[in-house]
Formats: structure tokens, C-alpha cells, sequence
């Protein structure tokens, strides 16, 4: 063995797997328990097996009670290739290793630990561990009785006797484990875990004291003690809000740790305890939800109240007399309605974020019911892909779209009865693409597409497109041959493309 590693001990001298060997199907419960081994023992783990001469690692798990020792978006990464000898070591003689890198990891070496994981006598994978040397030291003077019992835990889990694991959710930072014996008395509490039975009304230390005492802690505990497997549960005490696991310690097969504390004809050490208080994350989700909820009442009364001024504005237009104000009471509406709608799909969407291609949809119906001359045919479609605003841009993009549609409709079709409008959306590359073109008599004398047009409706899409998306607006058209108007601006903060 290299001067950098110590054997540990003797868990087992086993042959050596063939090298060329497939994994045993079995390996499965290993990798099952592998999220609580990596949270419970606070250290990065990955499970090797041997591919020909090489260690290839086939499960990885990065902790979640402490910081990782290894960055990267896929977990841990073994890249350290003196780290192959450990395992190689472990393999031949089916014991532990220990070594101390002299890779610096986020500034500090670390410390790694090789575990055999052996079937009928021999080693089919190995388990390393890996911590920072700072995080080893704050282990090593954790209490010996909770070290043994986390041991133990590790044994039973590489030897695949501990069940339930895959039920249960991930450790947090700030959990409060405590060990409870067989005979069902605390003997290890921790500061995090004695800090939340304070605040419970707990006055005294709970070390030494029986779980039966704690009525939720013992169900769970005698969860644990009768079917052997692992459990978690919530629980309410008086306006608190518990997060609770109950984690069996099964003992080692054979000669094993803990012996003091072992009960005649039990196969279990004892149990691990865990607590997490989720009063203020509770809190604070309600008050979400409550905030949430009052927001989209907002918006509902917003859309109600746009929706009762047009209702005014038609009814004004009906008794109007003028086929001037007629028209321009009837385009004030529509795009009264156009803001309406997106606060329509904020008071029935708890997202901020609104699906452009739903407003389209429905800007192109409520166009479509409006049309100036009933006797015209002009059939409108809407393509491309889905993506999501924020409200402000999706309010701007519904009052473009509709002024857009209107001016196809009232513009593009004189002297035919009828037409197609077609709206294509498109987003990539955190750039948003909006596009209305119609087929029909395209640009007319005096219509100036450099500066946006002389109408109102295209000033007040010009002006929309500068000041509100900060994008750009394109038109492009000849005499006969439709118009084209294109909208491109960037995607604010918010907002996201679709998956389809």
C-alpha cells in the first residue's frame, strides 16, 4: 500500500472480482442508499466497479447537509487518477483504505475513504467517500457513540440491509439527528435537534431521556423498530411544523459495533431520529399562496372593470350616428379587450409568466367577432412555437397584435371579400420573433413603412415596439402583394420558451 494510505480494518479479505465482470444486478439497493449515506456521513460518495483494469465509477451522490467537495453540474466527479490505486487495493484485499489527497479541492486537501462492497465472498464494487479535511476534523469529534452507529449504518447499507431508502427525501443543513437505542432511551442528541425541543417547550436536555416521552418521535421510532425500514412523516406540535425521518441501524452481521447497546434477539442497534423545523418555511409558503391569491383577485377585477368600459364604448358606438367615431370607438375597444386578456390569464395562472401564443389565439377571435364588414371572409391562423412573457412585455405584445390584426382587417382587403391573416411566433436565443402578414392589397400610395406608417395604429405599434420591448419593427410590402410587419425584441427576465 502507497505511503498515503492506512488500512482502516479488516472488513473482509475477499478474492477479487474478474476484471472484465458485469456488476451484479444486486449493486441497485447499494445505489438506493447512496442520498442518505451521502447526507448521513456528510461526504461525497461514488460507487466503483472494475471495467477490465480500470475503476469506473457508476453511481455518484454530492451531499446535501454540507457543501460539496466536488463542483459541477453532474455531482461528484472522480477525475483524480491517484485515487485508482486505493481502489485497486481495495479490490485485491477487501479492506478499507484511507488516504489523504494532496489535490486541493476549493482550497483545502480532502480526505478519502475506499469501502469493499462484497457478495458470497468477494468484492464486486467499492464505495469512496470524500470530505474536506476541515469537515473530517468536525466529524472525528462528533460523538464517538453517533460515529459507531453511522458505521454501522454504511456496513449494513453496502451489505444491502437497509430498506425504504428510496422513499425518503433529502437531508437539509440545518436537521436535527439524534440515536436512539434499542431499548428506545436518546443516547446522542444533537445542538441542532436539542435546539427545536426548546423551542418545543423541551426545558431540560433530552440525552438519556426515554423516546417514549415524545409522541410523535415514538411512532416513528417504533415504526422503525417493527418493520426494519426506513420511514418519514410530518407532524404538527401546537404551531409547529415537523419534518421527521426515522432511520433503522441495523446490526453489523457479524461480529460488529455497538455491542454494549444491543437487546437479546434484536436485529437493530437502533434507530436515527431526525428533525427539521418547516414552521417559517410553512409560514412563508402561506403567505405566498395568500399573496398569490390576492394578486390574481387584482387582475380578475382589472379585467372586469376594462371589460365593463367596453361594454360602455359599445354601447356608445351603437347610438353614435358618425361613422368616423363608430370606428374609432370600436378600435378603442379592441384594444381595451387586448389588455384585458392578459389580465384574464394572470387571474387564472399563478405564474407570472403568460403563454403568447394562448393571447394570440384569443386576440385573433375576439378580431375576428369584430369585423368591420360582415360580408367580408378573412380567415386568420396562428403558428410557431409557445413561449412565455412577463406581464408587461405580454401586455405590449397583445396591444401590437391586436393593432396589427386590426389594421389587416380594416386595410388589407379593400375592394375582396375575402383573405388570410396569418401570425407565426418564434423564440431562440433569449430573442422573441412576432410576425403578422396578410395576402392582401399590400402597401398603398402615401404609406410610409420606414417610420412605421402614417396611421394611428401603426404609430402606436411603432411606439410600442421602441419604448416598451426596446425591439425592432420591420415592414415590408409591395402593391398586390400583402403586408409583412415583423417584431423582434429581447425576452425579459420571466419569461421562457416552451418545451413541444
Amino acid at each position: 500500500m502507497a505511503a498515503s494510505q492506512v488500512t482502516l480494518g479488516n472488513t473482509l479479505r475477499a478474492e477479487r472480482r474478474p476484471r472484465d465482470a458485469e456488476p451484479p444486478l444486486d449493486l441497485a439497493v447499494v445505489i438506493d442508499t447512496l442520498p442518505i449515506l451521502a447526507d448521513l456521513l456528510r461526504c461525497d460518495v461514488t460507487l466503483f466497479h472494475l471495467d477490465g483494469p480500470t475503476p469506473v465509477g457508476i453511481a455518484t451522490t454530492r451531499p446535501q447537509t454540507v457543501p460539496s467537495v466536488r463542483s459541477g453540474p453532474g455531482g461528484s466527479r472522480w477525475d483524480d487518477p491517484s485515487i485508482e490505486p486505493a481502489i485497486l487495493n481495495v479490490f485485491d484485499t477487501g479492506r478499507s483504505a484511507r488516504r489523504l489527497t494532496r489535490q486541493l479541492v476549493q482550497g483545502t486537501p480532502t480526505v478519502q475513504d475506499v469501502f469493499p462492497v462484497s457478495r458470497d465472498g468477494r468484492v464486486v464494487a467499492a464505495l469512496a467517500c470524500e470530505m474536506g479535511v476541515i469537515e473530517h476534523e468536525r466529524q472525528r469529534r462528533r460523538s464517538p457513540i453517533y460515529r459507531r452507529a453511522l458505521e454501522s449504518f454504511r456496513v449494513a447499507a453496502l451489505e444491502g440491509r437497509v430498506h425504504g431508502a428510496t422513499r425518503l427525501s433529502r437531508l437539509g443543513e440545518h436537521d436535527g439527528p439524534f440515536l436512539v437505542d434499542a431499548q428506545g432511551q436518546i443516547i446522542y442528541i444533537s445542538s441542532v435537534a436539542e435546539s427545536i425541543y426548546r423551542k418545543l417547550g423541551y426545558g431540560r436536555s433530552m440525552l438519556h431521556q426515554p423516546v417514549m416521552g415524545l409522541t410523535t418521535d415514538e411512532s416513528g421510532f417504533q415504526h422503525a423498530i417493527d418493520r426494519r425500514e426506513c420511514m418519514e412523516y410530518q407532524s404538527v406540535e401546537g404551531t409547529f411544523h415537523l419534518h421527521r425521518w426515522a432511520i433503522p441501524v441495523p446490526s453489523p452481521a457479524g461480529p460488529g459495533f455497538l455491542r454494549r447497546f444491543r437487546v437479546a434477539a434484536r436485529d437493530l442497534e437502533g434507530v436515527i431520529l431526525i428533525v427539521r423545523d418547516e414552521t417559517e418555511e410553512r409560514f412563508r409558503t402561506q403567505e405566498l399562496l395568500i399573496k398569490s391569491a390576492l394578486i390574481q383577485e387584482i387582475h380578475h377585477r382589472v379585467k372586469n372593470n376594462l371589460q365593463t368600459v367596453a361594454a360602455l364604448l359599445r354601447l356608445q358606438a351603437r347610438r353614435s350616428e358618425s361613422t368616423e367615431v363608430h370606428d374609432i370607438l370600436r378600435q378603442t375597444i379592441n384594444r381595451i379587450l387586448s389588455i384585458a386578456v392578459v389580465h384574464e390569464f394572470l387571474a387564472h395562472d399563478q405564474s407570472d409568466a403568460i403563454d403568447v401564443k394562448d393571447v394570440c389565439q384569443r386576440l385573433v377571435t375576439e378580431v375576428s367577432q369584430s369585423q368591420f364588414d360582415p360580408d367580408k371572409s378573412i380567415r386568420f391562423r396562428v403558428d410557431g412555437s409557445d413561449f412565455r412573457l412577463p406581464a408587461q412585455q405580454a401586455t405590449s405584445c397583445a396591444l401590437i397584435v391586436n393593432e396589427l390584426l386590426q389594421n389587416s382587417v380594416k386595410h388589407a382587403f379593400v375592394g375582396r371579400n375575402h383573405g388570410t391573416v396569418t401570425l407565426l411566433l418564434d423564440a431562440s436565443d433569449e430573442r422573441c420573433r412576432i410576425v403578422v402578414v396578410d395576402d392582401g392589397c399590400g402597401v398603398g400610395p402615401g404609406f410610409e413603412t420606414r417610420h412605421g406608417g402614417s396611421l394611428l395604429g401603426l404609430h402606436i405599434v411603432r411606439t410600442l415596439v421602441r419604448e416598451d420591448l426596446r425591439g425592432e419593427l420591420a415592414l415590408e410590402g409591395r402593391p398586390g402583394q400583402g403586408l409583412r410587419a415583423t417584431i423582434t425584441f429581447a425576452q425579459h427576465p420571466g419569461g421562457r420558451t416552451n418545451d413541444v
